[in-house]
């Protein structure tokens, strides 16, 4: 078969989307091995506001996990003779480890910090309505949390670069900002209703709705904040 006609079947409409079910499934499983160690203790622990510390510590190793699926995402061709998302992930895995939990285990702790909070409002005395500033300040950590780490997960920026970023853009490109609380608010939905087991069955979706709906700011970090060779699949470097 000609390298043309390799081509032409690779960027057909059935085949790009043949690849993109196959990468699905392929990141889905990898996230959820490499998530693994948390998951299982979090699937043991009982729904209790005394647990919210463990289910924070059930939760840090799927940081590095969720940015290796991000990098994999954004990075892999469409092209059934070109697929290779298992060496993509693991690539970003390794490129991104230090990165992601550095962002990652941050943010778990604010979040735990405020969740704790809100579970503990009447036993502490303080009155109801301060759950709307505590509510907006714990979505404004998590959009904030997620949109650095889809930035420490494309680009190699120092910590305090990718944090300023992640809050500049949060209202630089508002349309993100609202479809990654949406995206929250779906996901969280779906483990209060269902469990965390049907969240974590369709990470590999999640991660996917995530990369594509932050697009418009990694659009302006490439085209704006990067001066020397991007993280690709096969070279990285400092920004």
């Amino acid at each position: 078969m000609s390298a043309v006609a390799r081509r032409e079947f690779g960027d057909g409409p059935l085949s790009r989307g043949a690849a993109l079910i196959y990468t699905l499934l392929v990141v889905e499983v990898l996230l959820l091995v490499c998530a693994a160690p948390g998951l299982v203790a979090l699937f043991a622990l009982e729904r209790h506001p005394s647990n919210l510390p463990l289910v924070a510590l059930c939760a840090v190793p799927l940081g590095p996990a969720l940015s290796a699926a991000l990098y994999t995402l954004h990075h892999q061709r469409l092209d059934l003779t070109d697929l290779h998302p298992w060496r993509l992930f693991w690539r970003g895995y390794r490129a991104n480890l230090v990165g992601a939990l550095l962002v990652w285990a941050p943010t778990l702790v604010w979040l735990t910090v405020i969740a704790v909070n809100l579970a503990n409002l009447s036993a502490a005395g303080v009155p109801g309505w301060w759950v709307v500033p505590l509510v907006t300040v714990g979505v404004g950590v998590a959009v904030v949390g997620l949109h650095a780490l889809v930035i420490t997960s494309l680009f190699a920026f120092r910590l305090r670069d990718v944090l300023r970023l992640a809050g500049y853009f949060v209202l630089r490109t508002p349309v993100v900002a609202v479809g990654t609380t949406l995206l929250l608010v779906a996901a969280t939905a779906l483990t209060l209703v269902a469990s965390e087991a049907a969240t974590a069955a369709l990470g590999s979706l999640l991660a996917l709705a995530l990369v594509r709906g932050a697009a418009p700011m990694t659009d302006m970090v490439r085209e704006e904040f990067v001066r020397s060779v991007r993280k690709g699949p096969f070279l990285t470097s400092r920004a």
